[in-house]
This record gives structure tokens, C-alpha cells and sequence, in this order.
């Protein structure tokens, strides 16, 4: 069960004179020792299965950083049979972390009562990969080619056109699976994924040729972290303490990236420890920029949740109505660890 505030500050006393009396006896005290009588559980839904993703939470908890913000911190693994938005609005887990911000915006729309409270990549890592003989470097280059994509990513390929003003005339889509073969034997000229995946994309080799949807003008943030409004109104403290947690964490990936996937294949035993290697130079890359460099792990822009909304709004993807960025994000827990989140870039 929770611990509510009164039970914190009675174990803070208490704590403060069991401290005294071993510094007094000259015997060592650690917070980890102590921390276990008041430890909170906190849940992070996921959207998908844990893995690379999550290098810097599997760390934070390998090397007992959430236990020393008197967490319990438990990552809960998502998949097409879980609805991690529906699960945390209904309140059985803390908080959550989808793929992509889209999510947000359009549960913001169907008046789901979630908020993001900071994002993991500053850059979304989706890219769109062609061949050297055939190649898409700029969005003009997509006019006349066959793009092969998932059918749930079809909107970000409609996002890229409108955003350039392209005719999605101009543009044959073939819906494919996640796999890179269609490129290879030329059923499409244009296939996409993650950057992140370098397993997946090792299929192409040297001839690849990228395009980030970053570049081509569509801001989108990956792995977004979210809660609903209760839990950012009434336990705002629980979620201060994940993110120094998880900030933490991802710091010390950052500078010991060797070790760090060690420690995400102790949590995640099904991992490659080669892929994963490979895989977080690319995912730390998009993660740490000139804008954590001067706000901190985690930060996020309201003109760019504002630029996606529209964009969104746009391309008719909100049915009921299109949520205002403070129905989708807030900054609350970003300016309440402005001072602790690891400036990195």
C-alpha cells in the first residue's frame, strides 16, 4: 500500500535517530538500509515488451537508484493484447510510457484524463530507408516511389507529405509488415522503421539511405512518459521521485554504455547483448541533444507538442476534437526537478 505523507515523515524521524544513535555507537548507516521500511511500489506500463528502450530504467533499478528514492519500481510489459493508456487511466498502474507522443494527443481528444510529464528521445528515431541506386533523401524525392509500411504507420507517412506539400498521389503505399525484405527485392523502392533497430536494418547493409521524420519536418517525441491528471495532482511527489530515478539511470548509461547493457540484459534476460550494444549508441544519441545539454534529461517543448497538434488536426485524425497542449502535457515534474535531471548533449 502506498505510504501517505505522515507515514514519510514519522520514518524520516525515525530514520534521523536511528542514524544518530549508530553514528553515536560509531557504527555506518546507508539510505538503503533504510529505505526498504518506506518503499512505495510504482508501476510503468508499457506499450510494447521491455527492452532497449528502457536501458536507462533496467539500470536505475539494476544499480538500486528507485530503491534510494524509497521505490519499488516494477516495469510492466505491454503488447497488442494490452492497452497501457487504458491501464493507467484506469488507475491500476502509476504511469506510462508509449512509442510514439501521437498516442497522447489522440487519447487527450477522446477526453482520457492523461497528461505527459517528460519524454525519453528528444528525437523520434522513425526513418524512412531506401538504396543508393534508388534513394530518398529529401521529402521531394518521394514522388513516384513505392513506399512499403505498417498500416499504423501510414499516418506518419501522410504527416511527411502534408507537411511538404506533397499529393499523396504522387506516393504509392504498400502496406507491409516490420520486416526490410521488400526493399531488397525491389517490391518497394521505401521502407520504414526505427533507427534503433540495428538488427532489422543490418538486412540492408552499406547501401542504405536514411531519412529521419524528424528532418522532414514532422517533430514527434518517442517514448514519452505519462499519468493521469490525479496522479500528477496528488501524487506529484511519486512521480518526481521515478524521474530523478530514471534520469539517473540514463545518465550513467551515457557515460558507462558497456556496463549499462549488461545490466539491461540482467532485467531483460531474452536480450542480445551484441544487438543491444549496437542499439544503444542509436537510442542515446536521440535521447540526449543541445536541448538536455540545457534543460535536462527528459525536457520537452510546448511548441512542439503545439506543431504536432496541428499537424494532426489537419490530417483529420481527431474524431471528437483537437486537445489543447495543456491537455496533453505539462511541465509540473520537469520544473520540479530542473535542478537534479543530467544536463548531457
Amino acid at each position: 500500500m502506498p505510504t501517505t505523507g505522515h507515514e514519510r515523515t514519522q520514518f524520516g524521524r525515525r530514520v534521523l535517530l536511528k542514524a544518530g544513535a549508530a553514528l553515536a555507537g560509531g557504527a555506518a548507516i546507508s539510505f538503503s538500509d533504510t529505505a526498504a521500511a518506506a518503499t512505495t511500489t510504482v508501476n510503468m506500463q508499457l506499450g510494447w515488451l521491455g527492452g532497449g528502450n528502457q536501458i536507462g530504467e533496467a539500470v536505475a533499478q539494476q544499480l538500486g537508484y528507485f530503491e534510494q528514492e524509497g521505490l519499488d519500481c516494477k516495469i510492466q510489459a505491454g503488447g497488442p493484447n494490452n492497452d497501457g493508456i487504458a491501464i493507467v487511466a484506469s488507475g491500476r498502474y502509476e504511469l506510462g510510457q508509449v512509442s510514439s507522443s501521437p498516442s497522447l494527443m489522440l487519447a487527450a481528444s477522446q477526453d482520457i484524463p492523461i497528461r505527459c510529464f517528460a519524454v525519453s528521445a528528444q528525437q523520434h528515431p522513425y526513418a524512412f530507408f531506401s538504396l543508393k541506386k534508388n534513394p530518398v533523401r529529401t521529402p521531394a524525392d518521394f514522388r513516384g516511389k513505392k513506399v512499403g509500411i505498417q498500416a499504423t504507420g501510414a499516418v506518419l507517412l501522410r504527416a511527411l507529405l502534408a507537411k511538404n506539400n506533397i499529393d499523396q498521389k504522387d506516393v504509392q503505399i504498400v502496406i507491409i509488415g516490420s520486416e526490410m525484405t521488400p526493399l531488397m527485392t525491389g517490391q518497394v523502392d521505401v521502407v520504414t522503421g526505427w533507427l534503433t533497430n540495428t538488427t532489422a536494418l543490418k538486412v540492408i547493409g552499406a547501401d542504405r539511405v536514411d531519412l529521419k521524420l524528424w528532418d522532414a519536418g514532422v517533430r514527434l517525441y518517442a517514448n514519452p512518459y505519462y499519468a493521469t491528471t490525479d496522479t500528477l495532482t496528488q501524487r506529484k511527489d511519486l512521480l518526481v521521485r521515478f524521474l530523478r530515478a530514471a534520469g539517473r539511470g540514463w545518465a550513467y548509461t551515457y557515460a558507462n554504455r558497456d556496463k549499462a547493457v549488461e545490466l539491461l540484459i540482467k532485467q531483460f534476460p531474452n536480450l542480445v547483448a551484441k544487438d543491444e550494444r549496437e542499439a544503444v549508441d542509436v537510442m542515446l544519441a536521440h535521447c540526449f541533444n543541445a536541448n538536455t545539454m540545457a534543460n535536462g534529461y527528459g525536457a520537452m517543448d510546448p511548441a512542439i507538442w503545439q506543431d504536432q497538434i496541428a499537424l494532426y488536426s489537419q490530417l483529420g485524425q481527431f474524431a471528437k476534437r483537437t486537445p489543447k497542449v495543456d491537455e496533453v502535457m505539462t511541465l509540473d515534474i520537469l520544473n520540479a526537478t530542473a535542478d537534479v535531471r543530467p544536463r548531457i548533449g
